[in-house]
């Protein structure tokens, strides 16, 4: 949809990348770092890097992590979601994945020869249904697949519903892979729970991020795995065939955004919360139907009312007649949703204002079918 978007320039509200650059501090010591030697760091990560990241974790997760046993610096959350998979899952086993997902954790799964059982989250609050997901655990899966905050829905798992996943994964003796990107960007009233930081669940979480959303890098592609110290035994020798290491001079770069203080992250949701504040209130006024995000940055917005048997044409159309980008809400669904398109407002104020503009002209431009 981002070519798509550039093919007709429209606005491009797809791909979830920010329009901010990294912090000042972070850009100086990259340029510092370009005449650093530029060999191979350490394969799981860099050591100050290791370090820095322990320590951040610690101040909001909540529990000491050990840089030297517990970390692997990965190329991004994705292939820190790979390694956790390959990790645990051997061909034949099953994992749970909760519908609607990032395209991913399906793929992931597949890639490491295991099964996925699908668990829907039941829109508009996203919530699941306690029974479904406990026969999907009788199945005896390795795993489950945590988005929290989630990408495409916006949900934050509350912390009676980690707790319940928690216990089930406990009784069933499974694996929680958590993808915690956009663990400081939730919005009030909400708040986020590390899934590690629940009794007796720090031994079987697999904790993957990165720093692409946080620090507004996505390009730079480090991201990480947090585990206890024989899974992350796994995770150095699965990483090390899948990419060696991540870049050397990116994690010496990025050492400083680690070391950030806490009004970084508090100035980091006030602006995320202005720019879903813009983005709602412009929907509403337009009176286009839409999700309410919790977290992350994405909102999906419903079309049932233009009455497209494709929400894949409608997205095209959409950018070429509209000047609107979006992504068609059936790449994250596995059941036959048809009527949700992903937006994301991860852009600066003036860029989601043209945006609401050029919708202020959808009903008039592609109407009811």
């Amino acid at each position: 949809m981002t070519r798509i978007s550039l093919q007709h320039n429209a606005v491009n509200l797809s791909q979830g990348f920010p329009d901010d650059n990294p912090p000042q501090l972070v850009l100086d010591r990259l340029a510092e770092a370009s005449s650093l030697p530029h060999q191979y760091a350490i394969t799981w990560g860099a050591a100050n890097f290791r370090q820095a990241l322990a320590e951040k974790q610690r101040r909001f997760m909540g529990f000491i992590i050990d840089p030297e046993t517990e970390i692997v610096v990965t190329c991004g959350a994705t292939e820190a979601m790979m390694a956790a998979m390959m990790t645990v899952c051997d061909p034949g086993d099953k994992v749970i994945v909760f519908s609607p997902f990032y395209e991913n954790y399906g793929a992931d799964a597949i890639l490491s020869g295991a099964q996925p059982i699908y668990v829907p989250l039941n829109p508009p609050a996203f919530s699941f249904d306690a029974s479904v997901l406990e026969d999907a655990f009788r199945q005896r899966p390795k795993a489950l697949i945590l988005c929290n905050p989630s990408n495409p829905s916006g949900k934050v798992f509350t912390q009676g519903e980690l707790e319940f996943i928690a216990d089930l994964a406990k009784r069933y003796d499974a694996y929680v892979i958590t993808d915690e990107v956009y663990e400081h960007i939730v919005y009030a009233p909400h708040k986020h729970v590390y899934m590690a930081s629940l009794p007796g669940m720090r031994e079987r979480t697999i904790c993957c991020s990165s720093l692409s959303k946080t620090y507004s890098m996505t390009g730079w592609r480090l991201g990480y795995v947090i585990a206890p110290p024989t899974i992350i035994d796994v995770v150095r020798k699965v990483h090390d065939f899948l990419t060696v290491g991540a870049a050397a001079p990116l994690q010496e770069a990025a050492v400083p955004a680690l070391r950030l203080p806490d009004a970084y992250y508090v100035k980091l949701l006030a602006q995320y919360t202005r720019k879903r504040d813009r983005l709602l209130n412009g929907l509403d006024t337009l009176g286009l139907r839409h999700t309410d995000p919790q977290g992350a940055y994405y909102v999906l917005l419903d079309i049932s009312e233009f009455k497209y048997d494709s929400d894949i044409v409608f997205c095209e159309e959409l950018a070429e007649r509209v000047g609107v980008g979006a992504v068609p809400g059936s790449s994250f669904f596995r059941e036959d949703v048809n009527h949700l398109v992903r937006l994301h407002f991860a852009r600066d104020m003036d860029i989601l204002d043209a945006a609401l503009n050029r919708l202020g002209d959808l009903r008039r431009i592609m109407g009811r079918r």
